[in-house]
């Protein structure tokens, strides 16, 4: 599975430096302030370039036009969360813990993540099937993982669910709903939240405190 951004940046920039990156950054961090505070179709390349207090050739050498910039704030989440169960080959822990700390490192990430990771569900009409066709590739990567897992873990007695697939989306839903609710000033901080979630996503699984005995 290719991690690769479905568009690369196609500014006039040929190589990346300490430097330019850090001006990428900047023009990255400014328009997601914009999209978030406005959305994407009310926020512009003026309203970035005034954000920044520079000109417009400065952001079109790094970038196309919004819609990249837009995609490229999207993808850095999308892989941290598609990629919340990958795990190296030789880690042999059981699945039942894989699947609780990769639905964790899920949450987390899309709380790490915000606004961005939030932005797919607010404006899913702005990608471009290019676009959502790579997402689309995470995150079967990650439900194929994740239901391996979860079987592997009903047979070892650690989790008790009907439907394998049904039962992930649920569980995987709720840090997807977070963007309804979610504020980095509200009354539990990001690791609270996260823990809160991770509980309740441990339920959904059904994960059991005690191995299951198998029936004589």
């Amino acid at each position: 599975m290719s991690q690769q951004p479905p568009v690369q940046a196609s500014g006039r920039q040929k190589a990346a430096t300490a430097g330019s990156d850090e001006k990428r950054e900047r023009i990255l961090r400014a328009a997601e302030a914009l999209f978030d505070a406005q959305g994407y179709a009310n926020t512009t390349i003026e309203q970035i370039v005034q954000q920044l207090g520079v000109t417009k050739p400065f952001v079109y050498y790094y970038f196309r036009n919004k819609q990249e910039i837009f995609e490229t704030l999207s993808w850095a989440p999308a892989v941290a969360c598609f990629t919340a169960m990958d795990f190296a080959a030789d880690n042999d822990r059981p699945a039942h813990v894989k699947v609780t700390e990769g639905i964790e490192r899920l949450i987390r990430a899309t709380l790490e993540h915000h606004p961005s990771a939030f932005f797919p569900y607010r404006e899913p009409q702005v990608y471009r099937p290019e676009y959502l066709a790579a997402q689309k590739d995470l995150a079967n990567h990650f439900y194929d993982r994740l239901c391996a897992l979860l079987e592997q873990g009903r047979q070892d007695g650690m989790f008790e669910f009907n439907d394998t697939k049904i039962t992930a989306l649920a569980a995987c839903s709720l840090p997807g709903f977070l963007y309804n609710w979610y504020r980095p000033d509200g009354r539990l901080s990001q690791d609270e939240v996260a823990q809160e979630l991770a509980q309740l996503a441990w339920r959904v699984l059904g994960l059991r405190r005690t191995r299951k005995r198998s029936a004589a």
